[in-house]
């Protein structure tokens, strides 16, 4: 006759597997530092900024300022007509001379976007890719080192007057890759778990770092997320998270200082640009 022994309180428990109370914490990836360095107060920076060797600037819906990077004091100004064309102009990036700007209709129905372009110096407009219905709401523009162009086409789960449900479920967010004449020639899609992050907004900004990787934010939160691209498929690699002093929106890595990024703060009066050295988490 065979006898089984009750197992004691403390052989479940080590025989179960553990699972730890902030499980969702401990699978989101490492974490980065940074550290402010200036802060500004510029009443257009609302959707996004950029920066280049003397100057940054911020963009607000139908405006572009330029700022003295040592000062903050206003170098130059491009305001559009209230009524547009401009509608609403998002992240932007300058490079050899040109401010390249993500513009689209948010929030009219149906999504259309293009990609603005102004002398950097002047701040005169220069040209106009109109890219149509596309995947979502053009959001921001970068150019990687090997002088390739990416941008996101941004989706959200609010619901507009002049939409008829949610603004294209911001599951449908996409990273994309441009070819020449701002075709898209490749797409990837975000991991469920950082368009959580996102609420019912989505990708707000997006810039590539010194290092080679992807760095992107949210419509509000304080936080950098760190992407790669995956080997295989279409779902981009979350692999670090580093919070600093932004208020999601706009990017724009500093090219004449590695490491140091800019950033905005919205706010209904006294909106702010700020310049920080972020630090990206130990990689394996």
């Amino acid at each position: 006759m065979i006898r089984f022994r009750p197992l004691s309180l403390a052989a479940l428990l080590f025989a179960a597997p553990l699972i730890a109370p902030t499980e969702a914490q401990d699978m989101e990836p490492p974490r980065g530092s940074s550290e402010l360095l200036q802060r500004f107060q510029i009443k257009e920076a609302r959707q996004g900024v950029d920066v280049d060797a003397d100057a940054f600037y911020a963009v607000d819906n139908t405006i572009i300022a330029k700022f003295d990077k040592k000062t903050g004091a206003l170098l130059a100004k491009w305001e559009g007509d209230a009524k547009g064309p401009a509608i609403h102009l998002d992240s932007a990036v300058v490079i050899d001379g040109k401010l390249s700007d993500a513009h689209s209709n948010y929030p009219a129905w149906p999504m259309t976007s293009s990609v603005e372009i102004w002398d950097a110096a002047t701040l005169r407009h220069l040209e106009s890719h109109s890219l149509g219905i596309e995947r979502g709401s053009l959001t921001w523009l970068d150019r990687d080192a090997n002088g390739v162009w990416w941008g996101a086409f941004a989706n959200y789960n609010r619901v507009f007057d002049k939409s008829p449900a949610a603004y294209g479920n911001n599951d449908n967010t996409q990273v994309v890759r441009f070819d020449a004449d701002w075709r898209v020639a490749e797409a990837w899609v975000f991991p469920d778990a950082l368009v959580e992050k996102f609420g019912d907004m989505s990708n707000s900004g997006g810039a590539w770092g010194p290092d080679g990787k992807l760095y992107v934010t949210g419509h509000d939160n304080a936080e950098l997320y760190v992407m790669e691209l995956p080997e295989i498929g279409s779902e981009l690699k979350w692999v670090g998270t580093i919070p600093a002093e932004i208020g999601g929106q706009g990017i724009a890595f500093d090219r004449s200082r590695p490491g140091v990024l800019y950033g905005i703060i919205r706010k209904k009066e006294g909106s702010e640009a700020t310049v920080s050295r972020v630090t990206p988490p130990a990689m394996n």
